[in-house]
């Protein structure tokens, strides 16, 4: 018993990216030399399983004892980050308009693409309807379906009515999220199987072939993501807290990123970057809710899909796309890409909605649509990655930038980020 936990605890001591980087190794070789080990396959099923069977329940305990803790007057950065989750969506959905004109995208599509049991919304009325009896649902179900706006909705109700309950009651629900939280450490420290199960699921039933068609869109999508990484959000970090962004930046791709990356489920990434969040040291009040709400709103990479496919097809068919229009599909892309399901493939269902502002007939938005699922493997990855990694970053930056503004309420936690991320 005492060597198995040596061996848990020389584990535990290693660097979880390095954990993860040879399970990553691991799972490309297996895939490459044992394809028909699929028994493999059940590692990834299991951690993603895992991620989104815990997360639900983290989120509502960790908002609900937050709320009913949070005393009279206590601030919290939640309407500078709900702002910075709304114009990342819109700038981000500009940056992919432009990579649009500058390069122009022809689809080739298929008579094989199956979306006979694909539903899209039929507008945008209809997507805000469903967010709205998403916001009401029975609780219980709430957590059960990973409902997060339900979730989130009934633990600050709750939160809220417990304001004036008992210091009993209050430990009680603060012992919970504690237990909670160390379970889903627990999870998070199997990460390296569990990608090294999805790794191999990749390589050896798609490969990278059936990507080779879609090259270049698959450029476009990915070069257009960087220069939101790499281009916009390093300036909205520097207008916020006056320092140098990047260090920031690649803590929230190093730490958020690869896991999302993988997974390719904002809402099972929650965990990770509630841990993220502790370990920057931001105020857990705030984190606590912008976290799993960003999850569910801030899809600056499903906005990037959306127009960049919705474009795609328009060039396709000749149809021309004024300034105008690609402007107000801007706004309806981040709107749109606000109610896209947190879970892999969620953005590409909301595709028609951007097509039928330029007249796309339904028939040939759903092979766009097929499109999109074939080049998921990266397209949906990388779209994950942005969306959760920015999750954090934007509640990095609003803190910090209280910090900086009002140094005389942080006492405790003096604004100095670059000692912080490192």
């Amino acid at each position: 018993m005492q060597t198995v936990k040596n061996i848990i605890s020389k584990w535990n001591s290693i660097s979880l990216v390095k954990r993860i980087i040879c399970g990553l190794i691991i799972g490309i070789i297996l895939g490459l030399v044992v394809p028909q080990a699929s028994g493999i396959s059940i590692l990834g099923d299991l951690f993603v399983g895992a991620l989104r069977g815990i997360a639900p329940v983290l989120v509502f305990f960790l908002v609900m004892s937050s709320l009913c803790h949070m005393g009279k007057g206590q601030k919290t950065n939640m309407k500078v980050i709900v702002i910075l989750y709304m114009a990342g969506n819109i700038l981000a959905a500009a940056c992919a308009v432009a990579a649009s004109y500058i390069f122009p995208i022809t689809l080739t599509f298929t008579e094989n693409t199956d979306t006979s049991d694909v539903a899209p919304p039929s507008g945008v009325t209809e997507v805000l309807t469903n967010l709205l009896m998403n916001l009401v649902d029975n609780p219980v179900n709430a957590i059960v379906q990973a409902n997060y706006i339900g979730i989130l909705f009934w633990a600050i109700i709750f939160g809220v009515a417990l304001k004036g309950a008992g210091e009993g009651t209050k430990n009680a629900l603060e012992h919970i999220s504690d237990a909670v939280s160390i379970a889903v450490q627990w999870v998070i420290s199997c990460a390296p199987f569990g990608i090294m199960g999805l790794i191999f699921t990749t390589i050896s039933e798609q490969g990278l072939s059936v990507l080779l068609g879609y090259g270049r869109l698959i450029l476009v999508l990915v070069g257009t993501m960087a220069a939101v990484v790499f281009i916009v959000n390093p300036i909205i970090v520097f207008l916020f807290i006056r320092k140098n962004p990047f260090k920031l930046i690649f803590t929230c791709l190093k730490e958020s990123f690869i896991t999302a990356f993988f997974t390719r489920s904002s809402a099972a990434n929650i965990p990770v970057n509630m841990k993220l969040c502790e370990r920057l040291g931001l105020d857990e009040d705030t984190y606590s809710i912008s976290i799993p709400l960003g999850a569910t709103v801030n899809m600056a990479g499903a906005a990037i899909t959306i127009s960049t496919m919705a474009l795609a097809a328009a060039n396709t068919l000749d149809i021309h796309v004024s300034v105008g229009s690609a402007l107000i599909m801007c706004v309806l892309a981040a709107a749109s890409a606000a109610g896209a399901s947190g879970v892999a493939g969620g953005s590409l269902l909301l595709i028609p909605l951007a097509c039928s502002l330029f007249g796309i007939p339904n028939d040939i938005s759903m092979q766009v649509v097929g499109v999109g699922f074939i080049i998921g493997v990266i397209q949906d990855s990388c779209e994950t990655g942005v969306n959760s990694s920015t999750d954090v970053l934007y509640t990095a930056i609003a803190d910090f930038r209280d910090r900086r503004i009002h140094p005389e309420h942080y006492a405790n936690k003096p604004f100095d980020p670059e000692i912080k991320i490192l």
